[in-house]
């Protein structure tokens, strides 16, 4: 339960202020059907996440020495430092908008996600864990926790939480996994 537990808090505190948090602000404003886009955010971090925590997993058997652990904690810290710099919105294509909103989500959140904090996160802790399914319910998790209130209350949400206090707080997390699974701990 620690690589869901872990996986859930790393992920939810990561994804505010993302990128692909954004997103799901603006497809909330661009589509009605809320639970649509939802599912579409479902479907897309588990196809994502599930491939990122195998590819961490397969990556994690060459990571069982002291080198490999201090190789994942110090990439753990790398993250955090990445999470202090703030995501830009990226542009979205509109052209698609009459696909409706769970294929705009599903492909659309699918391809923010790549190359993203969260999955970069995402194989840091299939290789940490060595446990796919915990870790990609865990990252699904987080992501649901992190967007769902965006898409039905975004604009309250996003002016009212203090973005730089909570990516301080997520860097300090993912700094204190990446301390605390290095061989000093171990």
């Amino acid at each position: 339960m620690d690589a869901f537990f872990t996986s859930t808090m790393t992920v939810a505190l990561a994804e505010i202020g993302d990128k692909t948090q954004l997103l799901s602000l603006l497809l909330a404003a661009r589509f009605r059907n809320k639970t649509a886009i939802i599912a579409g955010i479902l479907l897309a971090t588990l196809l994502n996440h599930a491939v990122s925590a195998w590819l961490g997993n397969w990556l994690g058997q060459f990571l069982q020495s002291d080198l490999g652990r201090w190789v994942i904690g110090g990439s753990f810290i790398l993250l955090a430092a990445w999470l202090l710099i703030p995501d830009k919105e990226d542009e979205t294509d509109s052209r698609f908008d009459s696909y409706g909103p769970f294929v705009v989500a599903t492909i659309l959140f699918f391809l923010a996600e790549i190359g993203d904090k969260t999955q970069v996160a995402t194989v840091l802790l299939g290789a940490q864990f060595e446990s796919i399914f915990w870790v990609t319910m865990g990252t699904t998790l987080g992501m649901l926790i992190a967007n769902v209130p965006v898409v039905y209350a975004g604009d309250y949400l996003m002016q009212r939480i203090p973005m730089n206090a909570v990516r301080v707080a997520a860097a300090v997390v993912f700094a204190g996994v990446g301390i605390w699974h290095s061989p000093v701990f171990g």
